[in-house]
């Protein structure tokens, strides 16, 4: 066995048995580099520190504290609350509003915060309790919030864009241009599947707001809904870069929690920093470890091993992006979104592009299909963050899931046959 064949086997094997035992997924990057490093005969300590310090030394990689530093000030200065209090205003009323409610403040907090975790605990922390008391069935209810909170990696700014980038060297720029409208799309999919569902619902109604309660509940969202347009319009005009925009967010989320909302304490605002450094802290590590079994897979040579296997699609861009979409979906009910695009996006986007499939359209589908794997079983962390919040055994999330889930494997389906849905709007908007 040649020692290439040798590392992918111990790769592969290894990735796979320390996941099965639990290991922390940043723990088992490194040590299946190291092993990695062994079997080809290129054991070096001091060049494993050297990948692990260069995972985690990336200018763009500042934009992950603040982004999700800004979704914690969000969900405790009253932002996240303000932006459901005026969805409900406006929808509540209507046949399984709620729901609709739900969609719709995923997709606003999502232009905000890029955190699929983030958005979720808020929207299941609010609306579930909510929604238990008007009757809607839990299991529905809970699979619509987690299937909406991960609309938060696809519309800008988005968190896992920024790691995809910096790993692949591809636009941030360019890959937040191209989830607008694939976002808005899974958001008139959600509003679709909830109303074929509302079919098999007996729900009670609710009456309408005055349209001066309407207005009141949307100017005491003013703050919140201008968040996004400041973000959104800074980074399309060239005010300030990707990386900028989310200090811009976290300084913005900062003010209106302390100063206009005034709900955020400064003993809160400590818990906000220590959790926000918390999760920092767990990404940035698994960017360093990513980077240990990254450098570790282009001496194997797997990507050329990969290209190899998948030679003869290269002549069917569709047939090749179909494929991979069917890799990576088994991928993500395994793999949470950050280690699959550490691990596997430097080796497929290379075969991507060998077949003439464009950079950042091979990307929003990366970043889609691994946030589709979020509310994938077995593992699907979103799914265990509204299992945990809505106090609801795994069994009914998944249950409660799968029509949405159904409908995100059509969305993927359609732009995988017309990518000039995602291509078409970059284009315009660059």
């Amino acid at each position: 066995m040649s020692n290439e064949a040798l590392a992918f086997l111990m790769f592969s094997a290894g990735m796979l048995v320390l996941m099965a035992i639990g290991m922390p997924m940043a723990f088992a990057l490194v040590l299946t580099g190291a092993g990695m490093a062994w079997a080809l005969d290129f054991w070096d300590t001091q060049l494993l520190a050297q990948n692990l310090v260069a995972g985690i030394d990336s200018f763009p990689l500042l934009a992950v504290p603040f982004f999700v530093l800004a979704g914690e000030l969000m969900n405790a200065g009253g932002i996240s609350r303000r932006i459901i209090s005026m969805a409900q205003a406006w929808v509540g009323h209507i046949h399984g509003g709620l729901g609709f409610v739900a969609i719709g403040a995923a997709v606003l907090m999502a232009s905000m915060s890029g955190s699929a975790l983030a958005d979720t605990a808020a929207l299941a922390t609010i609306l579930l309790p909510m929604m238990r008391q008007h009757g809607y069935p839990m299991h529905t209810s809970a699979g619509l919030i987690a299937s909406g909170g991960i609309i938060a990696p696809i519309i800008p700014p988005s968190m896992p864009f920024v790691i995809y980038g910096v790993t692949t060297n591809t636009s941030i720029s360019a890959l937040f241009l191209s989830g607008i409208v694939p976002g808005l799309i899974m958001g008139l999919g959600l509003i679709v599947a909830w109303k074929i569902t509302l079919r098999q619902l007996d729900l009670p109604g609710v009456p309408a707001l005055p349209m001066v309660e309407r207005l009141r509940a949307t100017g005491r969202a003013f703050w919140a809904i201008l968040m996004p347009v400041i973000i959104i319009g800074g980074m399309k005009s060239g005010v300030f870069t990707p990386t900028e925009a989310a200090v811009v967010a976290a300084f913005y989320a900062l003010v209106v929690a302390l100063f206009i909302h005034r709900e955020l304490s400064l003993p809160e605002l400590h818990q906000v920093l220590v959790r926000a450094a918390k999760t920092t802290a767990i990404v940035m590590f698994l960017c360093a470890g990513a980077q240990v079994a990254s450098y570790m897979i282009t001496l194997a040579d797997l990507p050329g091993l990969l290209s190899g296997w998948l030679g003869g699609l290269i002549e069917s861009p569709r047939l090749l992006m179909a494929v991979m979409m069917i890799v990576l979906v088994i991928i993500g009910t395994a793999l949470d979104l950050t280690p699959t695009i550490l691990i596997f996006a430097p080796v497929m986007l290379p075969i991507a592009v060998k077949a003439g499939i464009d950079p950042v359209y091979f990307g929003l589908m990366f970043v889609l299909n691994g946030a589709i794997g979020l509310i994938t079983p077995p593992v699907g962390t979103v799914l265990n963050v509204v299992a945990g919040v809505g106090r609801l055994t795994m069994h009914q999330v998944i249950r409660g899931v799968n029509p949405f889930l159904i409908t995100y494997a059509l969305i993927l389906a359609l732009f995988v046959v017309f990518p000039q849905i995602v291509t078409a709007p970059v284009a315009w908007m660059r």
